[in-house]
Order: structure tokens, then sequence, then C-alpha cells
């Protein structure tokens, strides 16, 4: 399903599209600008990277800013591959080169989408008021998408509330339940239930929700600067008025394109970063998939080759140990460590 929803959006975001000149465009990118670009890139998704440590300070003190940032980064480039895989495998990398519990993890991973979605929600309805024209009415689908989203997010949280705070109540009634199947399964509910909770629960005290606040709002301006710095990669500003505020609802609306199944939002973020570039401020279809396919093509070589990378340093650190290299599938050995 994911590749027939990638094809059929690279197909409609290109139909219109002289990509001949498109990629003529891309070959004048510019290079200071896209260092520039690349550096501003991986700070902001090293910003999410802190924010998440302070998330998981109730958990272990001492954990790894290297270790964090490198199962972002591979998260991310999993999601390249295969949709929404990212999510939980940074999880269980983290949990397994942490030593900590990835149920536990895995948990923190959960929150911490919930607050992205809050975010994301919170710069779509700060996009309806800095853009010049009617946005819900350019972009129809946007308040049905914010309701949806806001109902999401106060459903979960009710959720995630009722099972921390009554989690002794409700934890044995469950167990209880399914200990007339199967003892086996209800003592291993009842393990990662525990675990999923303190995962859940990560966040309780006021330095912490300041630090989460702030850390979310530097990563909305750093990827609302990313797109900024894109436009000049390309010289935008030859074709049009490039200001940060349509930086600012580029990135808002663009974001919903990487929401879609498909592999690192492949054809889905094309089709509605055209559509924002052509249909809002009037850029055309040649340098709007220029950008399109640049940025998109940056970030999974990003991702990808930090993920790479990674999996190189691990296995040399490994080897120097004495130790057996790891793989893709490592990470899912329960027995091998802390589940």
């Amino acid at each position: 399903m994911p590749v027939i929803l990638t094809l059929l959006f690279l197909f409609l975001a290109f139909k219109n599209v002289d990509l001949k000149e498109s990629f003529l465009l891309i070959a004048n990118t510019s290079i200071l600008w896209l260092i520039l670009y690349v550096i501003v890139f991986y700070l902001s998704h090293y910003i999410r990277a802190l924010r998440w440590k302070v998330m998981v300070h109730s958990v272990k003190k001492d954990i790894s800013t290297f270790n964090l940032f490198s199962a972002v980064m591979i998260g991310y480039g999993v999601n390249c591959l295969i949709p929404r895989l990212g999510e939980i495998y940074r999880g269980l990398f983290i949990g397994r080169w942490e030593g900590l519990s990835r149920t536990t993890m895995l948990g923190t991973v959960v929150i911490e989408r919930i607050i992205d979605i809050g975010a994301f929600a919170f710069a779509s309805l700060l996009s309806v008021y800095i853009f010049p024209g009617n946005l819900f009415g350019e972009i129809v689908w946007l308040k049905t998408s914010l309701i949806i989203g806001f109902a999401s997010i106060f459903i979960i949280s009710l959720l995630i509330v009722f099972m921390v705070k009554y989690e002794k109540k409700f934890e044995p009634v469950i167990v209880k339940f399914l200990s007339k199947f199967s003892k086996k399964i209800a003592s291993k509910f009842e393990e990662l239930f525990s675990t999923l909770v303190d995962g859940l629960s990560s966040i309780q005290d006021f330095r912490t929700i300041f630090l989460i606040t702030i850390y979310t709002g530097l990563i909305l301006l750093l990827y609302t600067l990313n797109s900024f710095i894109g436009f000049y990669m390309l010289d935008m500003q030859k074709f049009g008025l490039v200001t940060f505020s349509m930086a600012w609802v580029f990135m808002t609306i663009s974001a919903y394109g990487v929401i879609v199944p498909t592999p690192g939002g492949t054809g889905s973020y094309h089709i509605i970063s055209i559509f924002v570039l052509t249909q809002l401020y009037n850029f055309d279809y040649e340098i709007s998939a220029a950008y399109a396919l640049l940025t998109h093509f940056i970030s999974y070589v990003i991702f990808i080759g930090t993920t790479v990378l990674v999996i190189y340093l691990v296995n040399r650190f490994r080897i120097k140990k004495g130790s057996k290299k790891e793989n893709f599938f490592t990470v899912f050995d329960l027995h091998s460590d802390s589940k």
C-alpha cells in the first residue's frame, strides 16, 4: 500500500512539471546555502535529542546525548524505508544501548509524538493567523485536520492520565482476566504495562515541562529556518517574495505530507510542497518542484547516511571490545539485554 500511495502521489505531483527545467534549477544550487541548510538540519534534530533527554531524565539521569541523537536519526532513517517503523525502532535502539526497558522508552516516544502533534496543531493555527489570505479557504482539509488533531490529543491524553493515575487499579483487572487464558501472557502483560506507564509518566515536574516547551519551540523555529534557507538554496527570491512567515506556513503545511504513510514522506511531501508554493505563493511549478525534490533528497541522504555511519561506528566500537557486530535486527533481540 505505501508503494502504491508513493507512486500515485509522485505522478500527481509532477504531471504538470517540466522536470528537465526543475533539474537544471537544482544543478545551480548554492553550495554555501546548502552547507548552512545541512548544519541547521542536523541542529534541529540535535535539539530533538536534547528534548528527549529531558523526558527520560526521570528514568536515567546520565543517558548519552550521542546515543539519543543517533536513535533519532536512525529512527528517521528507518522511516525512509519502512513508514512508521522508525518510531518503534528508535525506542528499541536507545533501550538496548542504554540498558533500559525498551517498553519504557517506547512510552516516551508515544509522549513525544503527542507533543509533536500538539506543536504542529499550534503552528497550523498560527499559520492561519499570519497568512495574508484565508488559509482555511485555500486548504479545504486543514480545518478538519486540526479538529481531528486536537480531538486525538485530548482523547489520548485522557487515556494516558487514566493509565498513570489508576495503574494500580487498572492493571490487576486486566492481569486477572488474561490469567484465565494464560498465566504466562498475564505475567508478561503485567511487566510490559508497568514499564510502559513508567515511560508515559516521564513528564511530571514544572522544570521538565518548561524545558520541553522551550525545546519544542526551538525545533519549530529551526524547521522554519531550514525551509527559509531552502528558498535561498535555489535563489527563489528571484522568482517571488520570500519571507520567514512564508517559511513558517510552508513548514507547517508541508509537515502534513509526512503524516501520510509513505517511505520518508516520498510523494506526499512533494505534492503538498508544490501545492503550497504554487497555489498559496504563486511560484511556478518548475521551481516549486525543484524545491520539493532537492529538500526531500537532502533529508533522505542525511537520514540514511547518518544511519549507516552510526552503525559503522557502533560496530567499530564493539569490535574493539571483542563483541559481536550489530545489524538491523539485533535491537529486536529481547533476550540479549534489558526488556
